[in-house]
């Protein structure tokens, strides 16, 4: 799997989350296989990259490369500036966001509600495209199949962003229209690899390593972006990765990994937040870890009561500890099986 000059390791990609795909949780995705990450979207608007929440974004701080930077925005000379921006701080892939559902980011026209202007999403493609070119950066796209059911037009917008120079199109297999809601259906991610000739990446869905297996083999797509089933679950990119290559199932992660990646991962979340803000927000990210083990939902609203990283670091590890004298592994996780091709 290749993007421009980079050669990456696998075909599993980390999908760009806001609030949750932060340095720390991309690293800690590609210590357990994944093959590339996606920063959290970064705006255009130039009045906001002095903030504070831009500036945690755009920390690339010992991450390893390629660093791939997500940029939304609604001009397209803001959108150029973001991507020379970007850049310039160490981006060395620029991914622009036409998927994004999210009201905030819609109403302003930003995200998907782009692909209901396909003139203006096309400017804004070609001037990044063209304020990348010098620095030999590669530019990305991720969109949704469109609006709504009734105006789907990746592939009318994906056709026109192969030929404005997009070297990866990703496509997240629901409408703006659906937000997360639904099932994700892999017709139109079909229909646009079987048209293009750059990778395409499919997304929507991917939650366990049988439907990355299904998913690749019924869309022809080059990669599979994770989103949400990685919350918690870093670890599912080697599971898919073991699957992908043998057919067989990985054993769960034990006990003692977790709680030792968990630690690291808090005490680098609190490094890139500080502490007040960090023992705040990975309060989510504790929560993902534990909500299918044993207790875990009492240790939840326990540790959401929790000030200090010195108080919540010491709950993390006492109750990890108190699962490791119960049982060596996680428990296995079943997953069911859908027909790809009739998903709604």
């Amino acid at each position: 799997m290749q993007i421009g000059p980079y050669l990456l390791p696998n075909n599993l990609f980390v999908a760009p989350m806001a609030g949750v795909t932060d340095r720390p949780f991309r690293q800690l995705c590609r210590q357990f296989g994944a093959g590339y990450a996606v920063s959290e979207m970064v705006t255009s608007r130039p009045d906001l990259w002095a903030s504070l929440k831009t500036s945690r974004r755009a920390n690339h701080d010992g991450e390893p490369g390629p660093i791939a930077v997500q940029i939304a925005g609604t001009e397209a000379q803001m959108m150029a500036d973001a991507t020379r921006y970007n850049i310039d701080r160490g981006a060395q892939i620029i991914d622009i966001n036409m998927g994004c559902p999210a009201k905030k980011v819609c109403n302003k026209w930003a995200g998907s509600a782009l692909m209901q202007d396909e003139p203006l999403a096309l400017e804004i493609i070609s001037a990044v495209v063209e304020a990348a070119l010098p620095h030999g950066v590669p530019v990305t796209l991720k969109m949704r199949t469109g609006w709504c059911d009734a105006e789907k037009n990746a592939l009318s917008l994906a056709r026109a962003a192969e030929r404005a120079g997009v070297q990866m199109v990703t496509v997240h297999g629901r409408t703006r229209e659906q937000g997360y809601k639904g099932f994700a259906e892999y017709n139109t991610v079909a229909a646009v690899k079987a048209a293009l000739r750059i990778p395409v990446v499919a997304n929507g869905d991917v939650d366990s390593p049988e439907k990355a297996r299904d998913v690749l083999k019924f869309t022809g797509a080059d990669a599979v972006m994770i989103g949400r089933a990685a919350q918690g679950s870093p670890w599912i990119f080697r599971e898919m990765g073991h699957f992908l290559a043998t057919g067989e199932h990985l054993a769960p992660p034990l006990v003692a990994e977790v709680r030792r990646a968990l630690l690291e991962h808090l005490q680098d979340h609190y490094g890139l937040y500080g502490e007040y803000t960090g023992v705040r927000s990975a309060r989510k990210h504790i929560g993902w870890y534990v909500r299918e083990l044993p207790g875990g939902e009492a240790f939840r609203e326990h540790m959401n009561t929790l000030d200090t990283a010195q108080q919540q670091l010491a709950a993390v590890a006492n109750f990890l500890d108190g699962l490791a004298s119960q049982m060596d592994r996680l428990p296995q996780r079943h997953e069911g099986c859908i027909d790809l091709e009739t998903t709604p």
